[in-house]
């Protein structure tokens, strides 16, 4: 029987079940296919989703509107001067004026605070589009990515090597969902919080799952399945940014490392990649990379979202 998740929330991937989570991988798989099909699929036709953006994006924006567009609805871009709250509107009252207005709200936010207000307060599905503590959005598509790739994903082995940011907090989070065996390396100040981890390791022991915390990126990626990295600074830490490079010097993701893995592992990134540090161009165009089939998962797996919760 198919899960029903009109009118849910998607803010972190811990509030999902492991069948939700399903769900929305299976929905993706049969939108992607009717898409290469050439078939048109309007299930959202007359729908409207309110997408605002507190910080620029290239695959978020492009493929939440694309998405809604290959599903009959629209998509409006609300960027950071085309609302009020510059002015002093609160994030609640906003909530309130675009639920009546829009079937869906997806943001992009600096604050993570911002989602749950959004979502405390709207009367429509918000989808969290990136925030400082998560980015579920990515993930589905990134399991999307080793599903295809793997065949399944219970029991596959995936190491994250860089910062302890959104992306490891939402990898732990939805890898403990599905059974994966997750290990985040990370020097110790850049650790994922204790209270996320702890979070993801209760998950991954009812899926039969595991989740590690380690400093040595070799102990994390020998006899992976997969490995994963991501920009050493996001957005907004700028200021960090060549304090950072010193801290992850020895995390860069390059051959050496990459022959640790399993011989057929694939290697991932969320991008947009800053070449030459936390990976290498050899080994991100290298034929283990599936870094391009996974952006373009971005576009089946929001559609897949949109379509079960809009």
């Amino acid at each position: 029987m198919a899960v029903t998740m009109k009118g849910k929330h998607l803010i972190d991937l811990h509030r999902w079940t492991t069948e939700e989570i399903e769900e929305v991988l299976k929905t993706a798989e049969t939108l992607k296919l009717e898409k290469k099909r050439g078939q048109e699929h309007p299930i959202l036709k007359g729908k409207t989703l309110a997408m605002i953006f507190q910080k620029p994006s290239t695959r978020t924006r492009v493929s939440f509107e694309v998405g809604m567009y290959q599903l009959g609805g629209y998509a409006l871009y609300l960027g950071p001067n085309d609302l009020q709250l510059r002015r002093g509107e609160t994030i609640a009252d906003t909530a309130r004026v675009i639920s009546r207005y829009c079937d869906g709200i997806m943001a992009r936010v600096f604050s993570h605070n911002d989602i749950l207000d959004l979502a405390q307060n709207a009367t429509v599905p918000v989808i969290n589009g990136l925030s400082d503590l998560f980015h579920p959005t990515q993930v589905l598509a990134d399991l999307l990515t080793i599903m295809e790739k793997k065949g399944h994903l219970k029991g596959i082995k995936l190491a994250f090597v860089g910062d302890g940011n959104n992306m490891a907090n939402s990898l732990m989070f939805g890898g403990a969902k599905v059974g994966m065996h997750v290990v985040v390396a990370s020097p110790k100040e850049y650790f994922p919080r204790e209270d996320i981890v702890s979070v993801a390791k209760a998950d991954a022991k009812l899926a039969g799952g595991s989740i590690a915390v380690v400093e040595d990126p070799v102990e994390a990626v020998r006899d992976a399945d997969v490995i994963y990295t991501d920009v050493w600074a996001s957005m907004g830490q700028e200021a960090e940014a060549e304090r950072r490079r010193k801290a992850f010097k020895s995390y860069q993701v390059n051959s050496n490392l990459v022959k640790l893995a399993k011989p057929d592992a694939i290697i991932m990134h969320c991008l947009p990649a800053h070449r030459g540090e936390e990976i290498t161009s050899e080994v991100i165009d290298s034929p283990q990379s599936v870094v391009f089939d996974e952006a373009e998962n971005r576009l089946h797996a929001h559609k897949a979202i949109l379509s079960l919760l809009l």
